[in-house]
């Protein structure tokens, strides 16, 4: 999980790098569409078939998952435009929190009175590094732009962790994966094809195709598996906790690819989600 929350991490400072050179649905598309064929090819190899009749019972499922992802990562892209890295990893740990909320309502889990305290204080630390440790902007609530459309997104994402749980029927979770993705990038594909069209491949930079290989790979197929990994030996709150240690490992992303280091009052938001990921470990 420790290589999961730099992964996921090193999307955001990728994504903040290019993110006005490409249309957030044309790299999507694309992204989601190498990930299901990494992940297509990961079954073939393991003597698996992905087409089973569980799988493809009540395919209207992968489109409501499909969509949720679909809306999480577009909104990302689109935020980062203007949203710094940091800032828009820490609206990512506060999915945790309406994680929770969605928890209860689709599946009444129920969390433990330390669980809470521990995502009360992430999320503090997260609005604290959002609104860049000015106390004046975080009591008049001026949300940067960006950061209020990836917002959006998160809760996206948050509702799909337990709606996994309930249209998941049995079948095996890398083929649920392999079709969730697909349709992930079928409905962006659709959603986005005039930008698709648009977009002058030939002209991207490097940078461009590097981020493109590294969200498909790294930040999608290899973290589905390293969270299918790690959700069989941990529980869900450990494996939940590792979100908090985005925003750390995106300033590390940051300093790495020569950008400046923030104000040192902002740290003080990332100590808070490290102090909640101390609570949510421990036993």
């Amino acid at each position: 999980m420790l290589t999961f929350s730099a992964l996921v991490a090193g999307s955001f400072s990728l994504g903040g790098q290019v993110a006005n050179e490409i249309d957030p649905a044309a790299l999507n598309a694309v992204r989601f569409a190498i990930s299901a064929a990494v992940v297509g090819v990961v079954i073939a190899a393991r003597g698996e078939g992905a087409a089973t009749r569980a799988a493809l019972a009540a395919p209207w499922r992968y489109a409501i998952l499909g969509g949720f992802f679909a809306l999480y990562f577009v909104t990302m892209f689109v935020g980062l435009k203007t949203a710094p890295p940091v800032s828009a990893a820490a609206v990512f740990t506060l999915t945790p929190v309406m994680s929770g909320v969605f928890g209860y309502i689709l599946l009444r889990q129920i969390m433990g009175a330390r669980i809470r305290l521990a995502l009360a204080l992430g999320a503090m630390g997260a609005l604290w590094v959002i609104f860049r440790a000015d106390l004046s902007a975080l009591m008049a609530f001026e949300i940067g732009r960006g950061e209020a459309i990836f917002f959006w997104g998160c809760m996206a994402h948050a509702a799909y962790t337990p709606m996994v749980r309930v249209l998941n029927r049995g079948e095996p979770i890398l083929s649920f994966t392999f079709w969730t993705l697909s349709a992930t990038a079928v409905i962006i594909g659709i959603w986005g094809w005039a930008e698709i069209v648009a977009t002058d491949w030939a002209g991207l930079r490097p940078l461009v195709w590097v981020t493109l290989g590294y969200t498909a790979i790294a930040a999608s197929s290899m973290t589905v598996f390293l969270v299918q990994f790690a959700s069989m030996r941990l529980p869900s709150s450990k494996v939940m906790a590792y979100t908090y240690l985005t925003p750390s490992w995106v300033l590390l992303w940051e300093l790495a690819l020569g950008q400046p280091m923030p104000p040192v009052m902002v740290l003080g938001g990332i100590g808070l989600t490290v102090l909640a990921l101390g609570l949510l470990l421990k036993e």
